[in-house]
């Protein structure tokens, strides 16, 4: 359609209709035969309401939505198409790593291409939109959330929020195989106070706006179509009715004229927060934020009109919204084609093909995370009786929680893997023990909980043969983990360490076998001191996804050499949580060496860094860097300085090696942090050989939020840090000329 047809048609439509393209509904509401006592009756609905309703989430099938489509084009006069949406977020039948694993290849290339095939193969089951990417900064891992983010660096999100848009969206959505993408969650909400879920944001305007508003804008820079509204307050305001969010940044600095939508019942919790007296109040504030879509609430259509008839809110606000829907669902080219990719036969083709399989397994590869490794790594193919022990040996729960249409029937386990690699002579395999300690409670996703299993005569026979085995073996491979349910949204723990049923598998195994490599299988960095000190190596897998097996044994047996680099700190104890690589100095900061000076910024009990910094991460091989230079001292704000350095694969296997580029701001009109991630390549040596990398510093990449409440660079000398990690030490200087 042209604009000046979507025009004609909002001109068409009631009050009411118009308010109801601004309700989302589960599928539930649209296949239910019981309208008294169904899901229509928990919302007060009508079924004239719910046959008009604009959108709906989280039901999924060709055949399925096709089905709900035809019926709801039947019922609808103006013959506007309804719109279908959904949380794939690492995937959709075919599963990728975690976001959060994702950010640790440091491959926008391959995180795209993950986006593309998820954009594919939900596509061809009818859907149009996606609730991804969450770009949400994080820096606490008691935050359960931290999994569907790509980590706590503000560059890092930008560069991977940007790739998975051109991933869902590529050239243009009326392209087959595409899908709209939504940006959330809008704003701050990963900075809960104490990692509690759904809790409060404290930010300083200057935090929020240099932290973590960058990678939403670079997200609608890239051509985001909609973005959702967060459950925290942003300076004491919930976010779904912050004007100053929604209209003064988002629409109006930002430009940005797609569709808002709230997340599950955010506008109703406007109302809980305690900023709206009842739900005519949550409507207006709401509307008035410029918020679209209401999602799963009764809220916009009981009290929109009746605002509008009071003379309390113009119209305008209402035609605003609906034409965003409108011209979005115009974008997916749901009026020529309401069906667009849902096809049975396109299902069959694409779900868990072949190709997308093996580049979730190479996605999963290059997302491990190699920790430690004091030489027992890699294993032998041949000639070295091994031993798998653990919860996470034979599981098929590597997708994480957010993984919802995905089958686990489909998943390749690490005993699968393991045995199509090397067969079944010289290994073994035991479950060991339990994920969760017996007993133990933990709210389920979708209502059930989750309890431990108390059967302690299974356990002790468990415990019996894994130790069994583990005495027999020339290695143990401990597959270790957080069940998958202790992660994901709602899933905020004070206590980040294994399961102790887990830890004591570990001391029990270690008492009677040295060589141990614990493989993690997780969606939070952990406290993993013990872990470290017993294990001969550490390889965090994180939740692989779908060929996670495969991905796990390519490792071990280096037929893949682990490059994956943390895309979030690891604490010594949540004691230091939040805890981040760009930190500010303080007045008094503490030096190594001198343990003896009290009046420093320390804790006198466990060191100020992290355990595993962010950007580390090891390989088979070593790598060396050398001949750190620039190619001139100085710059005005109109030149580009080069930095290069040289990086040479001093080991016996070839490898990849991120090289990460940090600046540090020595003096500013506010404090600066210590290092910044300014960019990253990721290359591939040979053994011996060596490569000059190079690194392009503009103006651009110096500017700050400064004193002056403006976006900016300042005038000083800057040093310039390259290397494996955020801990790298040498440096050079150079200085900004204005």
């Amino acid at each position: 359609m042209e604009q000046t047809e979507l025009d004609q048609l909002l001109s068409k439509m009631t009050l009411d209709e118009k308010i109801d393209q601004l309700l989302q509904l589960t599928g539930e509401f649209f296949e239910s035969e019981d309208v008294v006592t169904g899901p229509t009756s928990y919302l007060g609905l009508t079924q004239e309401t719910v046959d008009l309703t604009g959108s709906s989430l989280n039901v999924v099938g060709a055949k399925k939505l096709n089905h709900i489509q035809k019926q709801y084009l039947e019922k609808n006069s103006h013959k506007i198409p309804l719109l279908f949406m959904a949380d794939i977020i690492n995937g959709y039948k075919t599963v990728f790593p975690i976001p959060l694993a994702q950010g640790c290849t440091f491959n926008p290339e391959l995180v795209e291409k993950s986006a593309a095939v998820a954009a594919k193969e939900s596509s061809a089951s009818g859907l149009h939109v996606t609730f991804s990417p969450m770009v949400d900064l994080v820096r606490d891992p008691r935050w359960g959330r931290v999994m569907e983010s790509t980590g706590e660096d503000t560059y890092l999100n930008g560069v991977l929020g940007r790739a998975m848009v051109r991933g869902y969206q590529g050239e243009s959505l009326l392209e087959s195989g595409t899908i709209a993408s939504c940006v959330k969650h809008f704003a701050a909400y990963g900075a809960p106070a104490g990692g509690r879920d759904y809790n409060t944001v404290d930010l300083s305007e200057r935090t929020l706006r240099e932290d973590y508003l960058p990678a939403y804008k670079e997200t609608i820079d890239e051509g985001c179509e909609l973005v959702m509204t967060a459950f925290n307050t942003v300076d004491g305001i919930p976010a779904t009715a912050n004007k100053t969010l929604m209209n003064d940044i988002l629409r109006g600095e930002w430009g940005f004229d797609g569709v808002l939508i709230s997340d599950y019942a955010a506008i109703a919790e406007l109302m809980t927060h305690g900023v709206a007296d009842d739900e005519k109040e949550a409507a207006r504030l709401a509307i008035e934020a410029g918020v679209d879509i209401d999602m799963m609430t009764s809220i916009y259509v009981k009290n929109l009109k009746r605002l509008v008839e009071e003379g309390v809110i113009p119209e305008k606000l209402i035609n605003d919204s609906t034409m965003r829907v409108l011209q979005l669902k115009n974008k997916l080219g749901l009026f020529e084609n309401p069906y667009r990719d849902a096809s049975e036969e396109l299902e069959k083709e694409l779900l868990l093909c072949d190709d997308h399989r093996c580049l979730s397994r190479e996605i999963a590869g290059e997302s491990i995370v190699l920790l430690k490794n004091d030489g027992v790594l890699p294993l032998q193919k041949q000639n070295q009786k091994l031993a798998f022990i653990g919860p996470y040996v034979d599981n098929t729960s590597l997708s994480g929680l957010w993984s919802i249409h995905s089958d686990k029937e489909t998943v390749v386990t690490v005993k699968q893997a393991v045995l199509d690699k090397i067969g079944e002579a010289d290994v073994s395999f035991a479950k060991g023990c339990e994920i969760l300690n017996p007993g133990v409670l933990i709210g389920g996703f979708g209502g059930e909980p989750t309890v431990g299993p108390n059967d302690s005569v299974a356990a002790q026979e468990d415990l019996k043969e894994a130790l069994q085995l583990a005495e027999k073996a020339d290695v143990v491979v401990l597959a270790l983990g957080e069940h998958v349910v202790q992660s994901g949204e709602g899933g905020s723990r004070a206590e980040i360490t294994l399961p102790e049923i887990q830890l004591d598998l570990l001391r029990k195994i270690h008492a009677v076998n040295h060589k141990i490599i614990v493989v993690l299988f997780n969606g939070r960095p952990l406290d993993l001191r013990e872990v470290h000190e017993k294990a001969s190596a550490v390889v965090e897998a994180w939740f692989p996804g779908t060929e996670g097996g495969h991905a796990v044994a390519d490792v071990l047996f280096n037929d893949v050499n682990p490059s994956g680099k943390l895309s979030m700190s690891f604490p010594y104890s949540v004691g230091q949580i939040p805890i981040h690589y760009n930190m500010f100095n303080t007045g008094r900061p503490f030096k190594k060496g001198n343990e003896g000076n009290r009046f420093a910024s320390r804790y006198t009990d466990i060191p100020n860094e992290a355990f595993y910094p962010f950007g580390f991460g090891l390989s088979y091989t070593s790598f060396e860097y050398f001949g750190l230079t620039l190619d001139k001292a100085s710059m005005s704000s109109e030149e580009v300085l080069t930095a290069s350095v040289t990086v040479k694969n001093t080991g016996a296997y070839t490898g990849k090696e991120t090289v990460q580029l940090y600046i540090q701001d020595l003096v500013g009109s506010v404090v600066r942090p210590l290092k910044e991630l300014k960019g990253f390549k990721k290359i591939s040596l040979e053994p011996g050989e060596a490569q000059t990398v190079t690194f392009e510093i503009t103006e651009e990449m110096l500017k700050f939020y400064t004193a002056s409440k403006k976006w900016e660079s300042e005038a000083g000398k800057f040093k310039v840090f390259i290397g494996p990690d955020s801990c790298i030490e040498d440096f050079v200087e150079f200085t900004l000329v204005k």
